[in-house]
């Protein structure tokens, strides 16, 4: 890490330790970045390394910190970014899936608008503090709950998608269509690319701006597709060394870590391995009696089929739920079945949002509901995907030296934490 550049002028004013969900952040004296590689399973940069394709990474793990660290549950895309964003697990802030059921109204809806966020983000109460804040989310389905209560007027903060890059505007983004701000056209949604232009608009925004606090986060469209140490995968973590080396090079303190891993889901002709527990659960309970809920369920289903590793499900309330969780654990393929009390004191789950149970499965193992019930037509490659246990380890490494808890375990959502903590002290 060298000294702050001449893009970036030279040192802050430091803000003030601000205090947001119960935890104090350090006012940063350089720019602090926390990077959010989605899917990131730790192998995709053990082996891209091995293959000298990430020279910048590799220094910085030498010269600075790294660690393994427990992204939180369901190891999906929304809950785990919004852990990182406010410091907190899914009980504090609310998210605890890209998808939910309203027991009261029967609907199923999805889980990316700002009223079902329940705590601040600390983006917006260092705002308050008076930092310059930038986000750039790969999909937006997370934009505006990553951008809650901020302030666009204010000078040099941004908050803005990849995928609605050209049609961004000061008012509700900071910054008129970011594709021209950019020079680069808006990024197919099912592309590397929408991860390049968040690094690329990360640079841009670094050398411009020289924001406070920097959140970049990326889509796992590569990680879904392929295996670690494959020449497609490779390729992508060459390409974000590129940018991590140019960042690092402006002397920001930064923080990589993911929101999840990625494992195969697949059976040996490559076809997906579901259990199917909606139709189980017919078969138990009668039709119509219960009804599962697969929190990974987005608008991005190319990528997975809304088959991942994590299912809630709500049953009759007459029913043996104890019996129910018996015979549902014994089926092959499934890791773990808990009631609702256990998952939320495990998990940090909010009790209100999750049903009656909760199912994760193993390693090579998805949970579905039933067959007719998912479109596979697009599935392209063998399933990878995510949203148990075993996709819960992910890399968290900073660029700088510092000192890191050994117990209790180290979490994806202490990103900001030492990111700022790293950028308050004025050497590395």
């Amino acid at each position: 890490m060298t000294a702050l550049s001449e893009d970036t002028d030279s040192t802050m004013a430091q803000l003030p330790t601000i205090e947001v969900n119960q935890r104090n952040y350090p006012g940063p004296v350089v720019p602090a970045i926390a990077i959010c590689l989605d899917g990131c399973e730790p192998a995709y940069l053990d082996e891209a390394i091995a293959a000298g394709l990430m020279p910048n990474l590799k220094r910085i793990r030498e010269n600075g910190t790294d660690r393994l660290a427990h992204s939180v549950i369901p190891s999906f895309t929304n809950p785990n970014n919004l852990s990182i964003a406010t410091g907190q697990p899914p009980s504090v802030h609310g998210i605890c899936g890209n998808y939910l059921y309203d027991p009261d109204t029967g609907e199923e809806v999805m889980m990316n608008d700002v009223r079902f966020l329940r705590a601040p983000t600390i983006f917006s109460r260092f705002q308050k503090a008076g930092a310059t804040i930038a986000i750039v989310t790969a999909k937006d389905k997370l934009r505006a709950l990553l951008g809650a209560e901020l302030k666009m007027e204010a000078a040099g903060t941004c908050c803005f998608s990849a995928e609605k890059s050209a049609s961004t505007t000061q008012a509700e983004h900071g910054l008129d269509n970011a594709s021209n701000w950019l020079g680069v056209p808006q990024p197919e949604v099912y592309s590397a690319d929408l991860s390049e232009f968040v690094f690329a608009a990360g640079v841009k925004l670094l050398k411009e701006r020289k924001p406070d606090l920097m959140y970049l986060t990326t889509t796992d469209y590569i990680q879904h597709k392929h295996a670690p140490g494959t020449p497609d995968a490779n390729s992508f973590y060459e390409m974000f060394d590129k940018y991590l080396g140019e960042l690092d090079n402006m002397g920001a303190a930064i923080v990589t870590t993911a929101d999840h891993g990625m494992k195969p889901k697949h059976k040996a002709d490559g076809s997906p391995d579901v259990i199917y527990v909606q139709t189980i659960l017919d078969n138990l309970l009668g039709a119509g009696n219960s009804r599962v809920i697969l929190p990974i369920t987005d608008p991005y289903v190319v990528h997975h089929g809304a088959l991942g590793g994590f299912a809630t499900a709500y049953l009759p309330a007459d029913c043996d739920h104890t019996d129910i969780v018996s015979k549902l654990a014994a089926l092959d393929g499934m890791l773990l079945v808990v009631d609702k009390p256990t998952a939320v004191e495990r998990f940090k789950l909010p009790a209100d949002r999750i049903g009656d149970i909760v199912m994760i499965s193993d390693e090579t193992v998805v949970i579905g509901t039933s067959e007719e019930g998912h479109d596979l037509a697009a599935l392209k490659e063998p399933l990878r995907s995510h949203g148990g246990l075993t996709e819960q380890v992910v890399p968290f490494i900073v660029n700088r030296k510092i000192d890191l808890p050994g117990a209790p375990e180290l979490n994806n959502f202490d990103a900001i934490f030492y990111a700022t903590t790293a950028a308050s002290q004025t050497s590395s």
